[in-house]
């Protein structure tokens, strides 16, 4: 499998990532050694995924200790750098969220904050194991066992492997536990415009796992749905709110509304710290826009007419009623059933 983000002792010491612009036709790494390009690869998407970023959030924190010893920053450029890095996207909490659960052991030196991020690091990839079986087992009881389904057919939305994450996946990771249960049957890919994460990184790590599956239009996938073609939606998470709306890749809410209109589950795998209780509803998430460029052009060439402007929301928001599941490594919350508390009970 995959290794996405790694850390690399140098010198000088580095942040090694996999850079995703750049697959499925090549296979290539950044070695970042300054926030600068840490803060460039995020935005340019070379690494993304909620957990993800929150490895390289943590990570970036000892990066930042090593840089600011080369150049000799004192602490508050060191504070106004880790400020910039945690608010490169803003609707992923995992970013700032790493970044702040490491920040404060900087007063105990490089060693101890390296130590720390590679334990985030490490914490994550067991996280994402356990998630999957339990969204797997849920799968299996909802699907398979109460409809009578020996493999249950999965559309899915964005990527969310061991591209997006420390290791193995979330919501891609119940899909590979399907697959070794051998409860899977066929997968639907959804390409995931505009910048066709499914296409081009999810099929991607299908192939390299032997797994069948289709890549479809994103405007195609609720017509697969509503025409019976699917047993079960997941995708994963940006953000999820106290009363379990969730912020995904945006076209993520176009399948839970056609889940809800077939009768099928639409289930939604992340790890706790993709939680964010400190915000109520979806309605509080600032919601990333990109640039026009992602739209209007094809590989740099213009495809609308000089002039057009473009609307670019990253990310929209599934409300918590049109959730069937929410899967985490602590556990499962289904929304609609549980009602409020339910995800600051499971995670207290």
């Amino acid at each position: 499998m995959v290794s996405a983000i790694e850390w690399r002792a140098g010198p000088p010491p580095s942040i090694r990532l996999l850079d995703q612009t750049r697959l499925p036709h090549t296979v290539s790494y950044l070695d970042v050694t300054t926030l600068d390009d840490l803060r460039a690869a995020i935005s340019s998407l070379a690494v993304r995924g909620a957990p993800a970023l929150g490895g390289a959030g943590a990570l970036g924190v000892a990066l930042a200790l090593a840089q600011a010893e080369r150049e000799s920053w004192d602490e508050t450029t060191l504070a106004a750098e880790l400020d910039r890095l945690r608010a490169t996207r803003p609707t992923a909490v995992n970013l700032a969220w790493a970044v702040d659960r490491i920040r404060p052991l900087i007063p105990q030196g490089r060693d101890a904050v390296l130590a720390a991020a590679q334990r985030l690091v490490a914490e994550d990839g067991a996280a994402n194991r356990e998630l999957s079986g339990i969204g797997a087992d849920w799968i299996e009881q909802r699907v398979c066992r109460e409809r009578g389904r020996r493999e249950v057919r999965v559309a899915t939305h964005c990527n969310t492997g061991a591209l997006a994450t420390t290791a193995w996946g979330t919501a891609y990771g119940i899909i590979h536990t399907l697959h070794e249960r051998r409860r899977l049957g066929l997968v639907y890919v959804d390409e995931t415009r505009p910048l066709l994460q499914g296409t081009r990184l999810t099929s991607w790590e299908l192939h390299q796992d032997g797994i069948e599956h289709v890549v479809q239009a994103d405007g195609a996938a609720a017509g697969t749905i509503l025409r019976g073609l699917v047993d079960v939606v997941i995708f994963g998470a940006d953000r999820i709110t106290a009363n379990g709306d969730v912020a995904n890749k945006v076209g993520s809410v176009a399948l839970a509304l056609a889940a809800a209109r077939a009768g099928i589950p639409c289930v939604v795998a992340a790890p706790s710290s993709t939680v964010d209780l400190a915000t109520a509803t979806g309605a509080d998430i600032e919601i990333e826009e990109r640039g026009a460029d992602e739209v209007l052009t094809l590989a740099g060439v213009p495809l609308a007419t000089p002039g057009t402007r473009a609307w670019n929301p990253a990310f929209d928001v599934t409300p918590h009623d049109l959730v069937s599941a929410i899967v985490t490594e602590r556990g499962l919350v289904e929304p609609a059933v549980a009602g409020p508390g339910a995800l600051a009970a499971l995670l207290a």
